[in-house]
């Protein structure tokens, strides 16, 4: 087989140099391929003298775009994903590899305890991994990990999921559940970044519930709405027992909470409908 690494990289002028390098003393890599996402600084040149093939964008369209055009342009039959600020070990990439020639059609490098830039964003990929591991009844060890090896042919039937910004990981790796092919972690260190993270608090807290959503509705939405739905019309149970003992009559509560709970599972229902169609494929 052969394999293609795609590094998405925007102004990692200080760090795309080494991480090159070091890929390159891997004799079983067919090609690497550098996207340029409107970077302002020497990332292009400095990857091309390093030996890598180089896609610029005109402008910064966002780390999922810069995945989506490394993909397209990729030739390997297996495409290793990974970050060119050095945080991910080259070393790691033939551990990887292993794991897809075991049978796995998707292989993520599961940063252990240590390697999260902050204890914010630990505690963050701690409950996306509980979440996944809930709706997919599947051990999720680290759902926002951007170091992984795919099967080309398989990652590329879903990159009209993949949004545009940096919650790639996380569809990908739900789409693979979803659709029933092989997903295996493996245990890696991620070391710090070189250079000035791209992350924002505020924009991460946004995100942050933008991932929990985008779980539920790749996956399984009922599977969300439901326990909601069930607590509404518990709720509502209890306060017409309550309101039928003390006052002998249902009140408008009751209706609300009863009305609030047939409404979110119905939503659930037809999220889940959609949720299918997404996934049928083209005869």
């Amino acid at each position: 087989m052969k394999y293609s690494v795609v590094l998405p990289a925007k102004n990692e002028a200080g760090a795309i140099k080494e991480t090159i390098h070091k890929i390159r003393q891997l004799d079983f890599i067919y090609e690497i391929i550098v996207v340029n996402d409107g970077s302002t600084d020497d990332t292009q040149k400095i990857a091309e003298q390093a030996g890598a093939i180089v896609i610029s964008h005109p402008y910064s369209k966002g780390n999922g775009a810069a995945i989506k055009t490394g993909a397209r342009n990729a030739l390997g039959d297996v495409i290793i994903f990974m970050d060119a600020d050095g945080q991910h070990d080259p070393d790691d990439i033939s551990r990887l590899i292993a794991k897809i020639e075991e049978g796995y059609d998707l292989v993520v490098g599961a940063r252990q305890k240590g390697s999260q830039a902050s204890v914010g964003r630990g505690v963050a990929n701690s409950l996306y991994n509980n979440l996944a591991t809930y709706m997919s009844d599947h051990k999720v060890e680290d759902l926002t990990s951007g170091f992984r090896a795919v099967r080309a042919e398989k990652f590329k039937e879903f990159i009209y999921l993949l949004p545009n910004g940096f919650s790639y990981p996380t569809t990908s790796t739900m789409a693979f559940f979803r659709a029933g092919y092989s997903v295996a972690y493996i245990p890696i260190h991620a070391a710090k970044r070189i250079g000035k993270s791209h992350i924002h608090p505020i924009k991460d807290s946004v995100r942050f519930f933008l991932i929990i959503f985008k779980i539920a509705t790749l996956y399984s939405p009922l599977k969300m709405f439901l326990p909601f739905a069930v607590a509404l019309f518990i709720l509502a149970t209890a306060w017409y027992g309550y309101t039928l003992y003390e006052y002998s009559r249902f009140t408008n509560m009751s209706a609300l909470l009863y009305t609030g709970s047939i409404m979110i599972f119905l939503m659930g229902l037809i999220s889940e409908q959609i949720t299918a169609l997404m996934y049928k494929k083209d005869e």
